[in-house]
């Protein structure tokens, strides 16, 4: 197929795997990662074809063998993958070596976690997305690497800030070396909300006008990717360390999955980020 156009991500083509990557991230010898797109994969049906969620409802054989070839086109151990499991918190999980495989391979357990976070070499984290947006972050000074999912509640709740104190806290890192990726997900060109959900916006500090369009009908058009930005610089990240994905999920239903665009009748795209040995 004929791949959009983009000015911020590149894509990678690995037997019959697509992957996006931000280049800033790819250019570090110390990390790996990429978000998945809707081919290369085993699923059929409303499925078709890498579907990477096994409680949508598609056969968990197809899942594995999802998992096994975007983990190969990567570069990373789908074995050893570490799930979040996602409520639209903001909580995160300072992921061991005790977790590994925990979600893939294993049943995870904790609940209620959105962010993952280690410094533990080939721990791949994982994270799910249909719409959502998908949270990068690494630090190659400190060896600690971290994903997140943000929904518009985990986007409100600032869920990009709380990875960051995490880091902080828990690892020493400096914001000023977390380099910062915001991935694929509903743009400002289709993300219409109701009055509630564009208020739970306003009244935030790092919420400025530019981020919503007043569409004079009762809806706003709400630009998650500007209000993740905003909220990762609030947190102390370099603006040059942020990398803006420029692909909405729901403009391309046939590259990616799109809950809006589907009406729920869907699979889930995945991002992963770890660390390498060396």
């Amino acid at each position: 197929m004929n791949l959009p156009k983009t000015h911020t991500l590149h894509a990678v083509e690995k037997d019959g795997v697509l992957v996006y990557e931000f280049p800033a991230m790819a250019a570090l010898s110390c990390v790996k990662h990429g978000m998945s797109t809707r081919l290369g994969g085993v699923s059929d049906g409303i499925f078709e074809s890498m579907n990477l969620s096994f409680t949508r409802g598609d056969t968990r054989e197809n899942v594995a063998e999802n998992y096994r070839r975007f983990c190969a086109a990567v570069g990373v151990p789908d074995e050893r993958c570490v799930m979040t499991r996602q409520t639209h918190s903001i909580n995160v999980r300072c992921v061991t070596e005790a977790d590994a495989g925990c979600g893939v391979v294993r049943e995870r357990t904790y609940d209620e976690v959105d962010g993952l976070v280690t410094d533990i070499p080939e721990l791949p984290l994982v994270i799910l997305t249909a719409d959502c947006v998908p949270l990068f972050f690494a630090d190659p000074k400190r060896r600690v690497v971290a994903a997140a999912h943000s929904g518009w509640r985990g986007t409100a709740h600032a869920i990009g800030a709380k990875v960051v104190r995490v880091m902080q806290e828990q690892y020493g890192c400096d914001p000023k070396d977390i380099l910062c990726g915001v991935g694929p997900s509903i743009g400002p060109c289709c993300f219409e909300v109701d009055p509630p959900v564009y208020e739970a916006f306003a009244e935030k500090p790092f919420f400025d006008p530019c981020c919503a369009v007043d569409d004079k009908n009762g809806k706003y058009h709400v630009n998650l990717w500007e209000l993740n930005r905003r909220i990762l610089l609030s947190a102390g990240i370099p603006a040059e360390n942020i990398t803006v994905g420029d692909l909405c999920t729901r403009c391309y239903p046939d590259l990616f999955w799109s809950h809006r665009a589907t009406g729920g009748e869907r699979g889930s795209l995945a991002g992963v980020i770890a660390l390498t040995k060396d």
